[in-house]
């Protein structure tokens, strides 16, 4: 039987999947498409595209010094802080709303889980009150008082600190889908095997997460952590919205998606900009199948 002829025969089959399938070609397949293809061209947004092959690629890597001394370095140290430390916060939180009666487990998990929901400028607001840069804000006002400090200091304008005011707002933000995916994994978990732990010898909590939870999730703990990297390597509007400028002061808190929009945007390179968003997707995919070998079931498990 040929293909065309197998295709026939589950037509309607196709017929279902075929929705699924249009919009992922409409949507996903076709705009990467777009931007691979763009990043090896210049284009205004006016006139035609004009092939560089890749002269982006290399400008990026050999002449943008933005780019190298202060967007690499910025992602670095904010993706080092964000996406790990938001993850094993994220475990642990989980972990221990998991041990909560039903009511009181819901009641936390929803409020661990809503500021995930917040749209980005209505949390800059909430966090704008602590960090206002005179008396009125919260943070100013304390070490105000306790004579920590003579004068307000402006925290999201200045270079030393607006890095660390977005790792600090980023995480409080981080506990989204990925929170709940693994708390689902830990309470899926079968609670007959901490029972068989214990009577093998394991006698704390500590070990029944290494030796029993841990392992029995690995497909939450994998998808929760994609989850981590997308939501790190999309987080660069964060120091925008807190400082109110796009490029961030200094350029202290700029970030891969803060360069795009730059170029993207403000200065409409839409070329370069395509190739910066190229560089973010290969970071984003080899990130991905890293925590896919971690946490992908191994042979024999």
């Amino acid at each position: 039987m040929g293909l065309a002829a197998e295709i026939w025969k589950y037509r309607l089959s196709y017929l279902f999947i075929a929705p699924f399938y249009a919009m992922f070609l409409l949507f996903i397949l076709v705009p990467i498409v777009a931007g691979v293809l763009l990043g090896f061209t210049y284009f205004n947004a006016i006139q035609f595209p004009t092939w560089v092959g890749w002269m982006n690629y290399q400008n990026l890597f050999s002449q943008d010094i933005i780019f190298l001394q202060h967007v690499v370095p910025n992602s670095f140290k904010f993706a080092l802080f964000v996406g790990p430390l938001g993850y094993v916060c994220a475990f642990f939180l989980a972990w221990l709303i998991a041990q909560l009666p039903n009511v009181l487990r819901t009641g936390y998990a929803l409020a661990i889980y809503a500021p995930s929901l917040t749209a980005g400028i209505a949390m800059t607001v909430v966090w704008q009150v602590m960090f206002t840069g005179d008396r009125t804000g919260y943070l100013n006002s304390f070490l105000l008082k306790w004579g920590l400090i003579e004068k307000p200091m402006l925290f999201v304008q200045n270079k030393d600190y607006l890095m660390d005011v977005m790792i600090v707002v980023s995480i409080w933000a981080s506990m989204g889908i990925g929170f709940l995916a693994i708390l689902a994994g830990i309470l899926n978990v079968d609670k007959t095997m901490y029972e068989a732990g214990r009577i093998d010898g394991i006698s704390s909590r500590l070990q029944e997460i290494w030796y029993i939870t841990v392992p029995l999730m690995k497909p939450q703990m994998m998808f929760a952590a994609i989850m981590s990297i997308v939501y790190t390597l999309k987080s660069g509007a964060i120091g925008t919205q807190l400082s109110g400028s796009n490029p961030t002061p200094n350029y202290a808190g700029q970030l891969m998606i803060n360069h795009i929009d730059d170029y993207g945007f403000i200065r409409y390179e839409l070329g370069y900009a395509s190739a910066i968003s190229v560089v973010l997707l290969l970071v984003c995919y080899l990130l991905s199948r890293v925590f896919g070998y971690l946490f992908s079931p191994k042979e024999g498990e």
